[in-house]
């Protein structure tokens, strides 16, 4: 099996990566999902807050592969698999230990484009979005309260080792020329990666 995984801060593009793969016929696995189910599970809100619990009680009761792990349990027969969403190298590790062939791709995008494009997207989950406001748009007080919770979120991720993630990527997509630029160069790039 071919594994190609999307690492990047949040809001940096991956969703829409992931997409693209999707729109290609790739099976896409978003590790987010497992935290999801785990918290819904546990009859917990997918807030923030929430979410960034049970990925650190994850982590600390079975160790820093454990999304990883059930992610990888998600798989069926595809040969080729595109997973969204790494957060450390020890994920990174894991699928290259589980796979022929991985790739690390780094999705990177300036901080203010990241911060609007969170904030129009309206997830509950996103830093800094109440979840019973979650479709309103912010005004300049919650753009401040969204760059803080943003980065306390970043600071979270950087602490499961996504920084060290994001230094062993194989390649680098920037995400700053437009959404149909962007769209492009995954498509382009996923094209050689699957073949």
């Amino acid at each position: 099996m071919k594994i190609i995984g999307f690492v990047g801060l949040p809001g940096s593009g991956k969703s829409v990566a992931s997409d693209v793969a999707r729109e290609m016929g790739l099976k896409v696995l978003v590790m987010g999902d497992v935290i999801r189910q785990e918290a819904a599970a546990g009859g917990l809100e997918p807030s923030d807050e929430n979410l960034g619990k049970v990925g650190n009680m994850l982590r600390n009761i079975e160790g820093t592969a454990a999304v990883a792990k059930r992610t990888l349990e998600r798989v069926g027969k595809e040969k080729i698999i595109v997973v969204d969403g790494l957060r450390s190298k020890s994920e990174a590790d894991f699928f290259r230990a589980n796979s022929v062939e991985f790739h690390l791709i780094k999705i990177v995008a300036p901080a203010e484009l990241r911060i609007g494009w969170i904030e129009s997207r309206g997830r509950s989950d996103d830093p800094g979005v109440p979840l019973s406001s979650s479709n309103a748009r912010a005004s300049s007080s919650s753009e401040n309260r969204m760059a803080a919770a943003l980065e306390q979120r970043e600071g979270r991720e950087m602490g499961w080792g996504m920084r060290e993630a994001m230094e062993e990527a194989d390649l680098v997509l920037r995400n700053d020329a437009g959404l149909e630029e962007f769209r492009k160069s995954v498509q382009k790039l996923l094209k050689e990666l699957a073949s």
